[in-house]
């Protein structure tokens, strides 16, 4: 028997722990929060990944903020503390929590080193604030009240298909349905309608859900499970019943709730939803290449574009797990982490390049190293200094490369970052990969 053996027996041999991927109970990640050695692998930009000392941080938050309890480090320990009935629910305490866009810079970073889930174990904690009454946000309350009543993330009473014009054709029945989410539909009008000129530019039947309500992102982000579980349900059936193969959309947030979150809600993988959920992005790239889209027009800008954490570093594909967990943490069975790698890098790249006299440029912290506008799954509305302060900080780093336009492939990105622009004064333009797509395109 070797020394090892000897003084810590036969590891295969050791008992091992139930693991599961549920975020309805925080119990199911103690191991990971008492396992953050708070090295601030979810604060930095790893060194091999960062060409300077300029724009060196992923975490938007605990760069607002630097107590350690606003990064994901802090927030491991409250969860312990929580969990452990060591910590009351303060109001500053929620505050802590909610201050944060659940982009999941700290789950690519830490995944870099020890493998914790530090973003299902952050879902999982404002899971348990909702269920004891502690969380959310007035604010964010008050976004799931418009849902409820209205359908829509704004309480809007307007028609939800105010944004489609006459030259715009859509299919009474067809294997794609185009799911335009609220931002599009309500504050962003020229994203759904330049998504669906480039539908009828590639010649693809598209049709549009009758009665279409808001994806519940911000619902699930805040905590509130039960009523995200619903809101999921019934619009997978509503899909289901369009006999639709695909569901195309063109926010990076609806993206990520329909293939990420609701199997996650459903306990079921992303490939059993019965049918395929594909960003815009994913589309045009495959059009493009089959000869179907062709970006001809020639556009004059020198631009760089911003990977939106849900089409990067926060869309994988969800599978359920539960295994055990033994010596040194092993899980068995082994398991493929979802690290971000599995982003519409190269489809949104592919497409960028492609257009005809444009510079495309990149951004200092790109991919899953990219920094958060600060805007989405209902920080905005609740922490709005802190969403402005995430913007600014990225629009610096825009005029730091030199872009005179900015696209992302999420309309509460261009919000954000527009809203930042006109405060700053900043001469440059915010635009979305649906227009500059459609910018190129001959009609």
């Amino acid at each position: 028997m070797s020394v090892i053996d000897k003084k810590f027996g036969d590891r295969y041999d050791t008992p091992k722990t139930p693991v599961a991927f549920d975020v309805t109970d925080l119990n199911n990640f103690y191991y990971d929060m008492q396992h953050c050695i708070k090295c601030k692998g979810c604060y930095w930009v790893e060194h091999t990944y960062s060409p300077g000392m300029n724009f060196p941080v992923r975490c938007a938050s605990n760069l607002w903020n630097d107590f350690d309890a606003y990064g994901a480090m802090g927030k491991m320990r409250i969860g312990l503390g929580v969990q452990d009935g060591k910590l009351e629910w303060t109001d500053k305490l929620v505050e802590i929590l909610y201050a944060c866009t659940l982009c999941g810079a700290c789950d690519v970073g830490c995944k870099r080193n020890l493998d914790l889930e530090v973003e299902l174990t952050l879902e999982a904690l404002r899971i348990k604030a909702v269920k004891e009454g502690a969380g959310p946000m007035p604010a964010q309350k008050k976004i799931a009240k418009n849902i409820e009543l209205k359908g829509n993330h704004f309480g809007n009473s307007e028609p939800r298909l105010k944004w489609l014009t006459k030259d715009i054709k859509v299919a009474d029945k067809a294997d794609v349905v185009y799911f335009v989410g609220c931002s599009s539909a309500y504050a962003n009008p020229e994203i759904a309608q330049a998504t669906a000129k480039i539908f009828n530019a590639a010649g693809t039947s598209f049709m549009l859900m009758k009665d279409e309500k808001c994806c519940g992102n911000t619902v699930y982000s805040v905590g509130m499970y039960d009523e995200a579980k619903k809101i999921a349900q019934e619009n997978i059936a509503a899909v289901k019943a369009t006999g639709a193969k695909t569901l195309v959309t063109s926010c990076a947030e609806c993206y990520r709730m329909w293939k990420v979150d609701y199997p996650k809600l459903l306990d079921i993988s992303t490939e059993e939803l019965g049918f395929e959920v594909i960003h815009l992005i994913e589309f045009a790239d495959k059009a493009v290449a089959e000869g179907k889209l062709k970006l001809t027009k020639p556009v004059d800008m020198r631009f760089t574009y911003h990977d939106a954490c849900s089409v990067s570093r926060l869309c994988d594909p969800w599978k359920p797990y539960k295994g055990e967990r033994g010596w040194m943490g092993m899980i068995y069975p082994g398991l493929l982490r979802r690290r971000g790698r599995h982003g519409l890098y190269k489809q949104s790249r592919n497409l960028l390049n492609a257009i005809p006299g444009a510079e495309f440029v990149e951004l200092i912290r790109v991919r899953e190293n990219s920094f958060c506008c600060g805007g989405g799954r209902g920080t905005k509305e609740a922490f709005p200094e802190f969403a402005q302060f995430a913007a600014n900080h990225r629009m610096e780093e825009v005029k730091a490369v030199g872009a005179e336009v900015l696209v992302s492939a999420c309309p509460w990105c261009k919000n954000n970052f527009a809203q930042s622009a006109k405060a700053g004064d900043e001469n440059i333009k915010v635009m979305d990969i649906a227009e500059i797509i459609l910018a190129a395109v001959e009609i």
